[in-house]
Order: structure tokens, then sequence, then C-alpha cells
């Protein structure tokens, strides 16, 4: 795993909002790991301008900040909270490679094809019904516009994918506790956000899951893993933390340079396709798991901003 250098001692800020799935891995992984933590309440659209001031444009959620800096999607998020506290492990050494590929195509293609059979007509209909008709208006027109260009799978077809993924995860769990082994590792993390939006948030939807009992077992193993103790921190709070704060020492590791960018470079961060907003920043570091931007932000004050370098795109900025 790379070096990633966390101050000791740390308090891990988590800049989120309640029914987003992905801040839900993330919160279950504080949660397995037994941290304190500080919870950050975000909307859930844009405008973010108290996350912009963070990332200088990244608005996927969540976001992890410790002080200055700024760690971007939850891949990379799992691995920050593995150097905080190594154990329990996220990654376990005896099945670190595969369970890293399954947690990939847990947070793409199973997610994908849950949002596509989650978000239909019904399950649309059940996520808002207690809120006027324009908040459903207002989310669709977001979503779509972090979507552009990427092809979507109707419901149907989406559904058809879902069960085929969920007996799959049932096969998994025959004659364990969890995906690879008698305990959760990034993989049981990475599966569970799809599946606990379509039981908790849509539950017209929830149906698809009752053909696999294994799974559903498996996932009242998960949600009993709780939340660990977060306090609630105010978003202002959170940036004075951050101008308050130097970012940590950046790892030795070699510079691994597949674009042929200098470190010292004006470069652009984006991810690869939803949620297509860019970071600008000076690149300090290029290891083979993650880059590190420097940024500036009038609130927020001198910042390092990190993204995983796979599902992202690096470009040099060009005068």
């Amino acid at each position: 795993m790379a070096s990633i250098f966390v101050p000791e001692g740390s308090v891990p800020i988590l800049h989120h909002y309640p029914m987003s799935p992905f801040a839900e891995k993330a919160r279950l992984m504080l949660g397995f790991k037994g941290l304190d933590w500080q919870s950050v309440y975000i909307p859930s659209v844009m405008p973010k301008p108290d996350v912009v001031a963070l990332t200088g444009g990244y608005r996927r959620t969540p976001i992890l900040q410790i002080g200055a800096d700024i760690w971007c999607d939850t891949a990379l998020i799992a691995t920050v909270l593995e150097h905080l506290k190594p154990a329990p492990a996220l990654f376990p050494d005896a099945v670190k490679g595969v369970a890293r590929i399954v947690a990939q195509w847990a947070d793409s293609t199973l997610f994908w094809a849950s949002m596509g059979h989650n978000l239909g007509p019904r399950g649309a209909a059940a996520l808002f019904a207690n809120q006027p008709p324009e908040a459903a208006q207002t989310f669709a027109a977001d979503r779509g516009a972090m979507s552009s260009g990427m092809t979507r799978v109707r419901p149907g077809d989406a559904a058809s994918a879902y069960r085929s993924y969920l007996r799959r995860l049932a096969h998994m769990l025959h004659g364990q506790s969890f995906l690879l082994g008698d305990a959760p590792c990034i993989a049981d993390f990475a599966a569970y956000h799809p599946l606990w939006f379509t039981r908790h948030l849509v539950p017209p939807m929830a149906g698809i899951l009752e053909a696999t009992p294994e799974v559903l077992a498996w996932m009242d193993r998960m949600a009993a893993i709780g939340h660990g103790k977060p306090t609630k921190l105010g978003a202002s709070d959170a940036i004075a933390i951050a101008a308050a704060a130097e970012p940590a020492p950046l790892s030795p590791e070699v510079f691994q340079d597949d674009h042929g960018i200098a470190l010292g470079s004006r470069v652009t961060v984006a991810a690869e396709s939803f949620g297509p907003e860019t970071t600008e920043g000076i690149l300090l570091a290029a290891t083979r798991t993650h880059y590190t931007l420097e940024r500036h932000d009038e609130r927020a004050g001198r910042l390092h901003v990190h993204f995983p370098r796979v599902g992202y795109v690096l470009r040099e900025v060009r005068a």
C-alpha cells in the first residue's frame, strides 16, 4: 500500500448528506475503524460553496478533510482511514488484490445497475414523497448535469443486471459471513452501500432483495457495524480548521509520470465520467495511487487536494 502521511491524533471530518450512498459507505468504514469523527452536512445538489472552497471544483459526495488536506472519492478515503487506524483492516493482506477488484466493480457496475433500478418512476416517487415537487425536479436536473455524456441503463435492463449481481453476491456469501471471509473488508463496504439505498431509501423497490436471503442477512451484519462516534460540525468551522492548519508533509514516494507532466505544473483533475467538474492547482505529487494538487482559497487558505489515479483524468493547463 502506498504511503500516506496522516498526523497522529488527527480527527477526520466527513462532508456528506444523509441519503448519499457513497457517504453511507464512508460512515460505515469510520464505524468499522471505531474512529471519532466530525460530521459536516452539505447540500445534496449545487450550489455547494463550502465544498468548492475546499476542493476547488470537485463536488461529489463525500469528501474527507483532515486539517488542510482534502481527500476525494471513497476509494482513496478508505486508504486514508487504513493509514489513520490500520486495524481492523479494510485491506487484509490475504485478499488485498481481489478485495480492491471487487470494490471497484461494486462502486461502478453494481452501483449503476442498482441506481437504474432504484430511481425508476416508483423509486423516485418514494424518495421524494415527503418533499415539494420542485425538490425532485432540482435533484433530477443536478444529476443530469453530473452525468452528461454517460450512457444510462433503462430501469428494466438495470433491474435484470441488479438481480444477477445480487445472486453473485449470494454465491460469495455461501459458507461465510462476509464477501471474502469471516471479517468485512473494503469489498463489503463497496458492495453494501447501493443495496442500503435500495433497502432504506426506496422501500417500494426493495423487493428485489428478497430472492437472496443470504444477502439480506449479510446486510444486517454490515448495518450492525454502525457509524462510530460522530459529532456535528458547521461548514464554516470546518473551513476555519483548514485555514488554521498546514497541509501534512507529502510521502517521499517515487513520482510516477504517465502523462509527461512535470511536478510543479498547473493542472486540472476531474472524474472520468460522473461529476465532470474540474479542480485546478499545482501538481505536487503523482504516486502510483493518487495525485496531490496544491491550491489556495481566500477562505480556507493553502490546501492539498488529493484524488485517486484510477477513475480520474489529469490534464496540464497550458498558457
